[in-house]
């Protein structure tokens, strides 16, 4: 076989193979004829003439995102960087102005997004910045959307990512908040504090004052107990004194032996012998008895006065009448 002919037909095919591209799903292919636009081939397999039909390029239909670092300055003076995230993609309908109007889009959204925020983050404070970030993303999306549209670009959606502010700045600003919050501690301490010893002094006087109604209680309890004690020993002929003196002794001899009972007592009593109880007996019957001698010698005592008075005034002799005055004679 002719060699030139192997050659041409080997030429040939691949010249044929050519003849055939296939696009991508979410992609756009752009084809000239002899440097002239012919169409815009979508996504699958596809046929062009070869030697005479080029393909001049594909544009992606998928969403692609950009994020822009911008340095401004706000109305209080202090320098931010901003990061805004743009999120755009080629409308598929306008493929060719993408394709042929626009050679840089990357370029010219950076320009338009550092245009929009350096004319509105002036106009807000730091804090500002901060609250209305949402206000500076709509007003980016606002701008763009009307310049990039005339492109065959639509804007998706703009995020303000990031806001830095100058590092002394932040450190300003963390310094305030932790003396802010500092404060709020310190509130919050004294309260709880304030509520505490309130609380003990209400425990406190709860406390007196039910010890009191125990005490007052208690020394009723006593009291009615000692009557009734008294009563009975009167109805077996022991008299008031005789009586106390047997409480008095029955309670000296069950303090002691409730001091006994307890193994982690010190208290020790001195004196104290088996004749204490019957020598503080003795002791009280003789007090009384001569309580009750003395008061009745004054009894007699007063007795006898009040009889020497009534016969002074029941016997009490006449007055002698005074003599009448004899009137002078004159020699």
């Amino acid at each position: 076989m002719n060699i030139a002919l192997i050659i041409l037909l080997v030429f040939g095919f691949f010249i044929l193979l050519s003849s055939f591209f296939t696009v991508k799903q979410q992609t756009a292919v752009v084809v000239e004829r002899f440097g002239k636009f012919l169409s815009i081939r979508q996504s699958g397999l596809h046929l062009k003439i070869p030697l005479i039909d080029r393909i001049a390029g594909r544009v992606n239909l998928k969403i692609q995102q950009l994020d822009v670092i911008i340095e401004t300055k706000t109305k209080d003076n202090v320098f931010v960087k901003l990061k805004v995230s743009v999120q755009f993609m080629v409308i598929k309908e306008t493929v060719y102005d993408a394709f042929y109007k626009l050679e840089y889009p990357h370029d010219q959204i950076t320009s338009y997004v550092f245009d929009v925020v350096r004319a509105e983050v002036p106009k807000l404070k730091l804090d500002d910045v901060f609250e209305r970030k949402d206000d500076i993303a709509i007003a980016v999306k606002r701008e763009l959307n009307e310049a990039m549209t005339t492109y065959g670009y639509t804007i998706i959606n703009t995020l303000v990512t990031d806001i830095d502010p100058d590092i002394q700045v932040k450190n300003a600003m963390n310094r305030i908040n932790a003396a802010d919050r500092e404060k709020t501690v310190a509130e919050f301490e004294a309260e709880a504090s304030r509520i505490r010893i309130v609380a003990k002094a209400e425990a406190e006087a709860e406390s007196k004052r039910l010890q009191g109604l125990g005490i007052a209680n208690q020394r009723r309890e006593i009291a009615k107990g000692l009557v009734e004690s008294v009563d009975v020993l009167n109805r077996v002929g022991i008299n008031s004194q005789e009586a106390s003196a047997l409480i008095v002794v029955t309670q000296h001899y069950d303090t002691l032996q409730a001091i006994g009972a307890d193994a982690n007592s010190n208290l020790i009593l001195l004196p104290n012998s088996p004749q204490a109880g019957s020598d503080m007996l003795n002791n009280m019957i003789a007090s009384f008895s001569a309580s009750n001698q003395v008061g009745e010698m004054m009894k007699k005592r007063s007795g006898k006065v009040n009889l020497k008075k009534e016969n002074k005034t029941d016997y009490q002799l006449p007055e002698k009448p005074e003599a009448p005055e004899t009137p002078e004679t004159e020699e």
